[in-house]
């Protein structure tokens, strides 16, 4: 049984059946600008597929439940394919321009994951939250690379590139778009606004630094990819990670990453373990495998109970 819970504005009742039809978005879901009305459907027919059937509670003002019951098999672990990790950038090789990147989303928490992204790495970056402000920044600033979304209020993504491509100026900017949309014909449907390359929503930290080096030349240093063995089983991680290990370790550091995981700040995250992998390799590994795989309630109750 899977069931999955927000605090969010609710769903009146009188939306309640249509919830599930193509298209149809809720009173809030029109209102927020987001997506396009076929996550859910999508959704519940892959529950369907897999002998299943999606039910929703809702109140507004509240929050809305969905929850499903499916068939599944035990596997051994021993049967994942477990993918190989691919090599960390930690820095850009040196004697390169001071990289301008500016962001356009209207979304501040969005922004706020490229910033975050970006910044350790000593690009030069600016922000803004609609298409205008983004034309306006370019022209005083000029930017080597804009990451544009599409959909923004004021002015979207589309018109501002356009805007900015007409230009001899322009054409030395590359403008990647930032898209939520599923459809594959969104693709040529931005590369005729002018934009230089396209990017889904939600992307992977590697998806962005490639399209970086591809269209501004950006270069990096990788890490040593034998420098550490961050591969761990499972087991070995419960071993490792328990509630008395925290005990043995500086007070003020458990603070400190507790902060850093609540705030969501990896970079912190990662210069927390780094401080400890002298003292403690495998410790070290099992966190950091831990937060790759989005772990963090696990060592917030491990460090509760510490």
């Amino acid at each position: 049984m899977f069931e999955v819970s927000d605090t969010g504005a609710g769903i009146a009742p009188d939306e309640l059946d249509s919830l599930f039809e193509a298209f149809v978005q809720t009173k809030t879901g029109k209102e927020s600008q987001e997506g396009t009305g076929l996550g859910l459907p999508i959704s519940r027919k892959f529950v369907q597929l897999m002998g299943g059937e999606m039910r929703v509670t809702s109140e507004v003002g509240k929050g809305t439940t969905f929850k499903f019951n499916i068939k599944v098999n035990i596997i051994d672990a021993s049967d994942i394919e477990t993918k190989q990790p691919t090599r960390r950038i930690i820095a850009l090789e040196p004697n390169q321009p001071r990289y301008r990147i500016l962001i356009a989303d209207d979304r501040y928490d969005n922004r706020q994951l490229l910033i975050k992204l970006l910044n350790p790495f000593g690009f030069e970056i600016k922000e803004a939250s609609n298409g205008q402000e983004a034309i306006e920044i370019w022209d005083s600033w000029e930017p080597h690379l804009i990451w544009m979304d599409m959909r923004m209020p004021v002015m979207d993504g589309y018109e501002a590139t356009k805007q900015i491509k007409s230009t001899t100026k322009g054409q030395a900017t590359a403008v990647i778009a930032l898209t939520a949309s599923s459809f594959e014909e969104e693709r040529s449907v931005v590369l005729s606004a002018g934009c230089d390359d396209f990017l889904r929503k939600p992307f992977r930290e590697d998806d962005i630094f490639t399209i970086m080096h591809k269209h501004i030349g950006v270069r990096y240093v990788y890490e040593n990819p034998n420098q550490q063995d961050l591969l761990i089983t499972k087991d070995e991680e419960n071993n490792l990670l328990t509630a008395e290990v925290f005990t043995t370790l500086p007070p003020e550091w458990v603070a400190s990453l507790k902060q850093a995981i609540l705030s969501i700040d990896l970079e912190l995250s990662d210069t927390l373990i780094e401080q400890i992998r002298p003292e403690n390799n495998a410790l070290a590994n099992a966190l950091k495998t831990c937060l790759d795989n989005f772990e963090y309630k696990k060592i917030l109750n491990l460090i509760a109970n510490s």
